[in-house]
């Protein structure tokens, strides 16, 4: 959420900065200003009727002991319609303020400077692409007849057992997934990010507190009896263990990963390329969460971008890292970094991570503050995540590429954890 105070201080700015994200903020932020103004304006209202009523309540007494009975039922008559006033003052106050807070909650987070305009992902920057692009050869098979071929992915017994994008993994398949899963776990903790296993689901307050809502509403799975969601990525219930939390200045950075399943209802999807592993509604990931002084967000960036790029170098994927458009960008970012694999089979790239800096927009839905030894003042933090790694197009990936005639070689860094060198 976008801190009201700047929003005010600076309108043209704000507008200016949405209008790379392609959203017209100009009816919202007004409507915002007006709203805060006529909330002010309620309030000074409401304390000023107060203090008359304080001012008549001492005055009733002084006409009792003096006997003017008159005068003092006349003055009670009067607060009881101060009193009333100040209901309705109190209440249209009430019915101002949330609809204020509806509005900043739906207003997106102002991206970077570096964020080019845009309107697609066709537009995004490629900042950096690898030179070992495999050539595909005609004999090489997409991921979902190898799956089928080694008897790693049952698609459709999954089908069966809960419908379309939620996959059964097999044997060497399932291993494949928890062998991926401890590499970049083991990998996350090397890079000091402490370990933590959140809940897969949360309620509405976590939903509202990383962004996810009410801009993903319908993108996310809800149990209507309970009020709970299912997470969409590990980081709503990671980043949320820091919700209305002062932290001390000297526990910044705060770095945490966590392996979890993810749930996307990915509404509006069908219809594009969602064979096999490419668009899933279950899927696994693990996720690096950074809580970071505003001064050093920017560095903390840099660095979970060179962390992510390390683990696919290690697994000896072709990648391209992607600096995304506003047109791109997500709701909550200001700056994002996506990390595509080539799969040869399919002869695309496939994204794999998205890594960015949320700045205070989080934070300030989140009330998630620090404060040094020695200050009054807390000031608000600056969040970030980022994908470290999502499963799906990493295993697609590493069928496609890795496939030779012998069956699939796993790379090094893999084998340790699947027993063997090569799936046959």
């Amino acid at each position: 959420m976008l801190n009201l105070k700047f929003i005010q201080e600076n309108k043209e700015t704000v507008i200016e900065r949405l209008a790379v994200k392609n959203f017209d903020a100009r009816e919202s932020v007004e409507k915002i200003i007006a709203l805060d103004n006529q909330r002010k304006s309620l309030q000074q209202e409401a304390e000023a009727k107060q203090a008359q009523m304080n001012i008549i309540a001492k005055e009733i007494g002084k006409l009792m002991q003096s006997g003017q009975k008159e005068a003092a039922e006349k003055a009670r008559q009067e607060t009881a319609d101060l009193k009333s006033a100040i209901a309705g003052l109190n209440s249209r106050r009430t019915e101002v303020s949330n609809e204020l807070t509806d509005i900043l909650l739906r207003l997106p987070n102002m991206p970077h400077a570096s964020v080019a305009k845009g309107k697609s992902e066709a537009d995004n920057e490629i900042v950096k692409i690898v030179d070992n692009i495999p050539q595909k050869h005609e004999n090489d098979l997409p991921h979902w007849e190898l799956a089928r071929k080694y008897d790693l992915i049952d698609f459709e017994t999954g089908v069966k057992i809960t419908g379309a994008g939620f996959p059964l993994y097999k044997g060497l398949g399932a291993r494949l997934q928890r062998a991926l899963i401890n590499f970049f776990l083991d990998e996350n903790i090397k890079a000091g990010y402490q370990e933590v296993q959140p809940p897969l689901m949360v309620n509405a307050d976590s939903g509202y507190g990383t962004g996810q809502l009410p801009d993903k509403d319908g993108q996310m799975y809800y149990v209507n009896e309970d009020n709970l969601y299912l997470i969409p990525t590990a980081e709503v219930p990671v980043t949320n263990i820091y919700r209305d939390v002062i932290l001390d200045g000297d526990q910044l950075p705060v770095k945490n990963t966590a392996y979890s399943a993810c749930f996307r209802r990915e509404a509006g999807s069908y219809g594009k390329d969602v064979r096999g592993l490419n668009r899933l509604h279950q899927f696994d990931k693990v996720e690096i969460v950074q809580i970071t002084r505003p001064e050093v967000s920017y560095e903390a960036l840099e660095g979970m971008v060179k962390h992510v790029e390390s683990l696919l170098i290690k697994l000896g994927l072709p990648y391209r890292i992607v600096r995304l458009c506003g047109g791109d960008i997500s709701f909550t970012s200001a700056l994002t970094f996506d990390f595509e694999v080539y799969s040869k089979a399919q002869e695309k790239w496939l994204e794999v991570s998205s890594v960015s800096n949320f700045e205070e927009f989080q934070a300030n839905r989140l009330k998630l503050r620090f404060k040094d030894k020695g200050d009054k003042k807390t000031t608000t933090c600056h969040t970030l995540n980022g994908s470290s790694l999502a499963l799906p197009r990493i295993v697609a990936a590493l069928l496609e590429n890795y496939q030779c005639e012998e069956g699939i070689r796993l790379p090094e860094v893999l084998q340790t954890f699947m027993g063997t060198e090569m799936i046959r």
